[in-house]
């Protein structure tokens, strides 16, 4: 029998806590948004924009503009029916107020407002974005009147109030993001216009204007006019105002070209397919490229789904069977027992598979993952059909795709046995550590930290000046193997790469076992010099396309030691930024760049009060000025560093500064990999000329 409880609280019914109306979005905004960072914060543009978009899905609108307004305002206008304004039977008060003070009310739940697919699902997203706003205002135009509403936090403020009539058809919504709920409220806008402009690719017909009018001071700078088709537009008065606007007739197949733009296509014709299924549209765009890495794009209902789902399960499934079934047929495999693996045909494919249900079950709020199962079956049905009569219609592209997984085919065997030769079975543990790692004493992942040093003037100061309990250091010689242009035989037996894969334990290709890393941070520590940025690029390179569950888990960190270490008479600063020795030096900044450069010291004259005795014994105050020396280190490398400096500096878990790595935005890091690190040098030579004035290079 349980024992009753003794400390004096009863837990009673007025003890649980029932959250009303917008509250428990309030409460736990990461389970509506995913994060109260940056990326949740642009989620709120995303479900306003996903409400007008889905209007452009129906038919119902073809023009949305996105603006960002001063002091971080945001509106996003779209042309569509306009949110209803008239009474709502069951909640007794207007369609428009209902929406946006309530969850899971919308029109995607069936019935005939949304009568094809919509992004949406749960209904909670303009009103998750009311209650995460300090301020927010719906105009709505709709049927000859004008309509507006107000809210602060969730709540409103008046009634629908009618203020006038309209031309103009559609919805504007404006909201201030509140700060008591973000870290930060600064838009990205590199960030906003690759997502939209990904969005105007998957619906045709449909322009997408994004307008930066956030340096606009003056509220008379701006002013709403009616466009052509009755969008409203930001236009100024003698200010330039960044915009962009985006529109394609082409859909996935110029989407699959803008993703392979400075690859080389194996094959001329992009392969395309629609059709709709069971209830399911189903869209997909395919395009090789001689490339080693897979891209594979995966939307439902027009949302990205970074982690995939049901469809991107149905699309492999299918592109594996029947390019096996096309090998075997052609004589291109004839063994009986070889097969394509699904790693095989995925080589150097860019794919969008885009899905669109009236009922949509998502994992998550967020969206990024899609879990109807009936996408898997009708994507694998009209991919697997389309893509076979493809091939056959298509010989010469076919013959190039064969022969492109082939040679992954082949490649695959031959980094196996490798593999196999280096990473043995139990290879991973005991005497097998590579010779120059000193490891730590833990066993504990959460408290082991490997440090990853450039030569081994930093790793004798590393491993004399760190904590041989929790922190292990291993040498690097010179620089590793560019893993972006190489295969996985080559990796694994690289010098440097081969080490560093035995160090950390997880292995590496079809045997990775993230549940085996050794150390919870891995931190790449190089010089602040070109080569050190060099060897942490080639470092970063091989963990994005050949370990990247360790990014994702959070595991990669950078180490940011000082530039410059300062030292006025006994006291001794470290600083990481010329900012920051700016701020240190004060009046004394110009002398002190001049001795920076002649790598002297200059001397400082303080003004000291001090107690003095006059001629009749009593004490006086007296100022004498005191020489003070200041001298500047910069430093370049790490081991320049004696063992307690690194430490202090660098090593030292309550004092050093460290970044961690994450993979924002995929798509991005696949095409920034590609261009820097790829085969392709035209690219690499438009991208270094285009941005040379942004860097900064300390020579």
């Amino acid at each position: 029998m349980a024992k009753k409880a003794t400390n004096g609280h009863h837990y009673q019914a007025d003890d649980i806590q029932v959250l009303e109306g917008l509250e428990p979005v309030r409460k736990r905004p990461g389970m509506y948004i995913g994060s109260t960072g940056v990326e949740g914060l642009h989620h709120l543009v995303w479900e306003i924009f996903d409400n007008g978009r889905d209007e452009a899905m129906g038919g119902f609108a073809d023009h949305i503009e996105v603006a960002f307004l001063p002091e971080n305002r945001v509106r996003v206008v779209d042309n569509g029916r306009g949110i209803p304004v008239d009474v709502h039977k069951k909640t007794k008060v207007s369609a428009l107020e209902t929406v946006m003070t309530t969850l899971h009310a919308g029109g995607k739940f069936g019935g005939d407002g949304y009568a094809k697919a919509t992004g949406g699902l749960h209904g909670v997203g303009a009103s998750v974005v009311n209650a995460l706003s300090s301020y927010m205002k719906v105009e709505v135009h709709k049927d000859g009147g004008y309509y507006v509403q107000e809210y602060n936090k969730g709540k409103k403020k008046a009634n629908v109030k009618k203020v006038g009539k309209t031309d103009f058809s559609g919805t504007i919504v404006t909201f201030d993001a509140d700060p008591e709920i973000f870290q930060e409220i600064k838009y990205n806008w590199k960030e906003t216009t690759s997502h939209l402009r990904q969005q105007a690719y998957l619906v045709r017909g449909m322009w997408i204007t994004v307008i930066d009018a956030r340096e606009c001071k003056e509220e008379k700078t701006l002013m709403r006019v009616a466009g052509d088709n009755g969008t409203t537009y930001l236009t100024n008065l003698g200010i330039d105002i960044p915009s962009e606007s985006y529109y394609f007739e082409g859909g996935l197949v110029s989407l699959v070209k803008f993703y392979n733009r400075g690859l080389k296509p194996v094959h001329k014709n992009v392969f395309y397919v629609e059709k709709e299924i069971d209830g399911v549209f189903v869209e997909i765009a395919v395009q090789y490229a001689d490339d080693i890495s897979a891209r594979d794009f995966a939307f439902a209902n027009n949302t990205y789904n970074a982690e995939g789902g049901m469809h991107v399960t149905g699309f492999r499934t299918a592109l594996t069977r029947k390019l096996n079934d096309y090998a075997r047929k052609n004589n291109f495999l004839k063994d009986a027992d070889e097969n394509l693996t699904a790693d095989d045909v995925r080589e150097g494919i860019t794919a969008v598979i885009s899905v669109k249900l009236k009922e949509i079950q998502f994992e998550g709020q967020t969206k990024g993952k899609l879990g109807s199962v009936e996408a898997r079956g009708a994507v694998e049905k009209v991919f697997g059909e389309g893509f076979l009569n493809f091939l056959e219609e298509h010989p010469d592209d076919a013959r190039s795709i064969i022969n492109k997984v082939i040679l992954a085919f082949r490649a695959r065997k031959a980094a196996k046995a490798a593999k196999d030769s280096v990473l043995r079975k139990g290879a991973l543990e005991g005497v097998t550590l590579p010779g120059k790692l000193a490891d730590c004493q833990t066993s504990k992942k959460d408290e082991a930290e490997l440090f990853v040093v450039e030569g081994d003037s930093a790793g004798g100061s590393a491993k004399m000046g760190r904590d041989r309990r929790t922190q292990a250091i291993l040498p690097l010689w010179g620089k590793i193997l560019n893993s972006e242009k190489s295969r996985l035989d080559k990796v694994v037996t690289a010098r440097g790469v081969r080490e560093l894969i035995i160090a950390i334990g997880t292995a590496v290709g079809d045997t990775f076992d993230i549940s085996k890393l050794r150390y919870g941070k891995i931190i790449i520590a190089t010089d602040a010099d070109v080569d050190g940025a060099h060897i942490r690029t080639l470092l970063l390179t091989l963990f994005y396309r050949y370990l990247k569950p360790v990014v994702e888990a959070g595991n990669v960190f950078i180490a940011m030691p000082p530039l410059y270490k300062i030292k006025k008479g006994k006291e001794v600063t470290y600083v990481y930024s010329e900012e920051d020795k700016i701020k240190v030096l004060g009046k004394d900044a110009v002398a002190l760049e001049e001795a920076v450069l002649t790598d002297e010291s200059v001397t400082e004259e303080n003004e000291q009060t001090e107690e003095d005795l006059n001629e009749e014994g009593e004490e006086i105050e007296t100022t004498k000025t005191k020489k003070q020396k200041i001298s500047i280190q910069r430093y370049k490398g790490l081991g320049e560093m004696n063992p307690e400096e690194l430490w202090e500096t660098t090593m030292n878990p309550l004092s050093r500064v460290l970044k961690k790595v994450t993979i924002n935005d995929a798509q991005d890091a696949n095409r920034a990999f590609d261009v820097l690190m790829g085969v392709d040098v035209m690219s690499r030579k438009l991208f270094i000329q285009a941005n040379a004035k942004k860097a900064t290079i300390d020579v």
